[in-house]
């Protein structure tokens, strides 16, 4: 199943040089939208606003209501080990350097958790392809719980959805372990992808894949979101910027970890720089990947990051409805330790 619908307006308006601004995410595929019980707001409630005055218009009441801003923070020590025994009082959070009222605070994450597992299929993934195959599979059965879901993605010169949201780990693994690597060049056959070059020479379209994934299908999802995205972050393809998809997992409030896998003795190319820069804006992770060995290792501590997160809410103070991005900072009142968590959101807008 390819993800053509929106590519198609993608291809568009890359052509026309210009990404627009959304400001509302549009439902994804046939499945109906999901109303607003959003990852913005904290575990176990529906609907949380901010009680405010009442205003009286010309045309009845009008009311001024505030969303409550998740923050899923991991926090590891100098020995890397992740720590466990912070409480609320423990956290500092400042938006745009003003601090904020930390409201809602879970050490236990039950909020399910959404993934899309996205796959680079090009030529340069070749002598890993079929350890991916083993440890995603082996991952999503260890790391789903009843109520997560996930996705499985490939890219390379085009962007393929494989496996759309399901709880079931047998569909997930089937769909993994049918993934390929499309060379081009020496015999392999070559055909259209959703973004196609022109001229066969192929290509790896990463920053369209997640652009695709956060925008087309996780931005109606609800919970937590994750994006993991196993490549060497070597893009030579994408009609879409590096920006662009940062921007689309931010609004879409996914983070998103990176397995980088490349050759240790590798000291040239652009994908470790990129990988960071996706990983820091998001709130997440880049493992450097190897061999067979460090793939099953960086899957086990990404399974066990995602069950050992704080979850931290606030009514901002900065009650503007501008869809102007918003910087977080949070900190924690304990030498030695690390704090893993999203830089930012965007503003809802009127």
């Amino acid at each position: 199943m390819r993800l053509t619908s929106l590519a198609a307006g993608i291809f568009t308006l890359a052509l026309a040089g210009y990404i627009g601004v959304t400001t509302e995410a549009p439902a994804k595929g046939a499945a109906q939208p999901i109303p607003h019980a959003r990852a913005n707001q904290p575990a176990g409630r529906q609907s949380n606003q901010q009680n405010a005055p009442q205003q009286q218009g010309p045309q009845g009441p009008l009311q001024v209501e505030t969303k409550v801003v998740n923050v899923f923070a991991t926090v590891r020590n100098k020995q890397h080990g992740i720590v466990t025994d912070l409480n609320k009082e423990d956290f500092k959070i400042t938006e745009d350097g003003v601090e904020q009222k930390v409201e809602f605070f879970a050490k236990e994450i039950n909020m399910p958790i959404t993934l899309g597992m996205l796959i680079d299929t090009s030529a340069s993934m070749d002598r890993m392809i079929d350890a991916e195959h083993d440890a995603a599979s082996r991952f999503l059965r260890e790391v789903m719980r009843p109520k997560d879901e996930a996705m499985v993605i490939t890219f390379d010169f085009d962007v393929d959805l494989v496996a759309d949201f399901t709880q079931d780990t047998s569909v997930l693994a089937s769909a993994i372990r049918s993934t390929r690597v499309n060379s081009v060049g020496g015999g392999g056959v070559v055909t259209p992808g959703t973004f196609p070059g022109g001229n066969n020479s192929g290509g790896t379209d990463l920053y369209d894949a997640i652009y695709l994934a956060c925008h087309d299908e996780l931005a109606t999802e609800a919970g937590r979101k994750g994006v993991i995205i196993l490549t060497d972050a070597e893009d030579t393809g994408s009609k879409l910027r590096m920006q662009d998809a940062i921007e689309a997992a931010q609004r879409s409030d996914a983070v998103i970890h990176v397995l980088l896998i490349s050759d240790r003795m590798a000291t040239f190319g652009t994908g470790p720089g990129v990988a960071h820069r996706m990983a820091e804006d998001t709130g997440g992770r880049v493992i450097d990947v190897h061999n067979e060995k460090s793939l099953e290792k960086a899957f086990d501590e990404l399974s066990e990051e995602l069950r050992s997160q704080y979850v931290l809410g606030y009514y901002p103070t900065n009650i503007k409805r501008d869809g102007v991005f918003r910087k977080i900072q949070v900190t924690v009142a304990r030498p030695d330790v690390k704090v893993l968590a999203r830089k930012g959101y965007y503003a809802p807008f009127k």
